[in-house]
């Protein structure tokens, strides 16, 4: 493993100026005091065989952004049991040129739920159809979610994910919606989908959910983070997810444990800084 001044790890994505990914990483890195660059890039889809083909050694840690968490799979080396079942890989760790990509959503996802929630879950709700979609619904059913319902603009664009799921033993049984179904009185409801796809006909019908677990942080609040905390209930937010699946990247970066308190502090004040402008 690299630990010289010159060790990069970057977050991958189009578009990526928002990613919070950078100041999360450099926060454990100076609290680690590793001399370790981490920068966001722009690359597109077909554009990230030829970024990858073009690293060196000095490279050690890759974060990555839809859609290239599917499309890095083919180029691995290997990968761990969660990216392998998911089929996708946010994370990508060089070792002497050779791949290993990971899944560290999964449980990241996890670990943010458990930090808010102190029961199961045996109903809910997943809006959008994506690989994050699927990684929600195989973080849920580790959780005991028996049954979950998929809201999605276009069903037919969710095969991928219900295939992903019906291969996971503890995965729940899963039926297809559209965004125009209601979301009900369910245990969690999860988003996935964009600020500007939540109507305030589909928050509305969110409200009797009593958990809310909204993967976007930028913007901030979004419609259904908003309609959440003026209700009350309880809110995973974006930056929840960031965090946990981010202090997982770093461990595996770089072989320490992660400083998740200074990470969520740089976090935290880089959001509400932005939210300020």
């Amino acid at each position: 493993m690299p630990t010289t001044a010159a060790t990069k790890c970057a977050v991958l994505g189009s578009p990526i100026d928002h990613s919070l990914s950078p100041v999360l990483h450099r926060a454990a890195y100076a609290e680690l005091g590793l001399p370790w660059s981490y920068q966001a890039i722009d690359v597109e889809e077909r554009e990230l065989a030829r970024f990858i083909k073009g690293l060196d050694r000095t490279w050690r840690g890759l974060s990555l952004t839809m859609p290239l968490k599917r499309t890095v799979m083919p180029m691995l080396d290997d990968a761990d049991p969660w990216a392998r079942l998911s089929g996708s890989a946010n994370t990508v760790v060089l070792n002497h040129g050779a791949l290993t990509g990971y899944n560290t959503d999964i449980p990241g996802a996890i670990a943010a739920l458990r930090e808010r929630v102190p029961g199961p879950f045996t109903e809910a709700v997943v809006l959008g159809g994506g690989a994050t979609a699927a990684s929600m619904l195989l973080a849920l059913g580790e959780l005991g979610c028996q049954h979950a319902r998929l809201l999605v603009r276009e069903p037919s664009r969710a095969t991928e994910t219900l295939q992903v799921v019906a291969a996971f033993e503890r995965g729940p049984a899963v039926t297809v919606g559209t965004l125009g179904d209601p979301v009900g009185a369910v245990d969690l409801v999860v988003s996935t989908i964009p600020a500007v796809a939540q109507t305030k006909w589909l928050v509305k019908s969110a409200d009797p959910c009593p958990v809310v677990f909204e993967v976007i942080y930028d913007p901030w609040p979004t419609p259904l983070a908003a309609a959440a905390l003026v209700s009350g209930r309880i809110l995973i937010s974006g930056l929840d997810l960031l965090i946990n699946q981010a202090a997982l990247q770093v461990e595996l970066m770089t072989k320490q444990t992660a400083p998740v308190a200074a990470m969520r502090a740089a976090g935290e004040g880089a959001l509400a800084a932005r939210t300020r402008r």
